[in-house]
């Protein structure tokens, strides 16, 4: 398949997913993840007509600063959804609409203080609901108690969580994960974190789990772009 087949075979699985859940077709927005991929097939994914609605997202900083200058006339908003280093906030800041992948409140805080005083940047709490050791993200048990410190810091607005999945194929493990999310959520928005709505989970393999469990952001890589090579796979990576 081309580019245009694997977008279109993308936007209706989600569809039938959140059918299925007996969602509003427009509950889950699909985030491209580009890791890897050059600036010039990124802009002919997002030109596809298949594309309106799209969010971009990218793991590496480096990347993101790359690919910046050559992309930004799409006015596609744009998600860090990989680690981000305290010495690379300054560069990442330039390019992102919002940073998924907030698990510290001095992280948060370092953001906030880069950020210029007129500006207001998204970000969500990653959570490692799998508790595996290779994957970022603070405890679910922790997870509350972040949040309302994060949605006290001073030029930021948290509107959700984000969690990779577990790395198993055991389906009933992963949906559990992206269940204990939601919960997450729930109880955010009980806590008066009103804002706190968005959850970034479920990649190509495992999107109908997570929109059946409430995911109203989806990640996806592979299933658009294609494998990757293995010298570019890394552990954890988020599509």
């Amino acid at each position: 398949m081309d580019f245009a087949e694997r977008l279109e075979d993308v936007n209706r699985r989600v569809h039938t997913a959140v059918i299925a859940a007996g969602r509003s077709p427009e509950a889950v927005r699909v985030l491209l993840a580009t890791k890897t991929q050059p600036a010039e097939v990124v802009r002919a994914v997002f030109e596809l007509p298949g594309a309106a609605g799209l969010l971009r997202g990218e793991n590496r900083v480096q990347e993101l600063v790359a690919k910046g200058p050559q992309l930004a006339d799409l006015a596609v908003p744009t998600h860090l959804i990989g680690p981000l280093q305290s010495n690379k906030i300054n560069a990442a800041l330039g390019w992102v609409d919002a940073v998924e992948s907030v698990a510290s409140v001095e992280l948060a805080e370092a953001i906030s203080s880069r950020l210029a005083a007129d500006r207001v940047l998204e970000v969500m709490i990653q959570v490692n609901v799998s508790g595996e050791p290779t994957k970022s993200g603070v405890a679910p048990e922790a997870a509350l108690e972040l949040a309302r410190r994060v949605a006290d810091v001073p030029r930021l607005r948290l509107t959700g969580f984000m969690t990779i999945g577990a790395n198993t194929p055991d389906q009933g493990v992963v949906r559990a994960g992206y269940a204990q999310l939601a919960q997450l959520r729930d109880q955010a928005l009980s806590a008066g974190l009103d804002d706190c709505r968005e959850l970034s989970m479920g990649m190509s393999g495992d999107l109908e789990l997570a929109i059946a469990e409430g995911a109203t952001i989806v990640r996806v890589g592979t299933a658009v772009f294609g494998a990757r090579a293995p010298a570019a796979a890394s552990t954890g990576s988020a599509n």
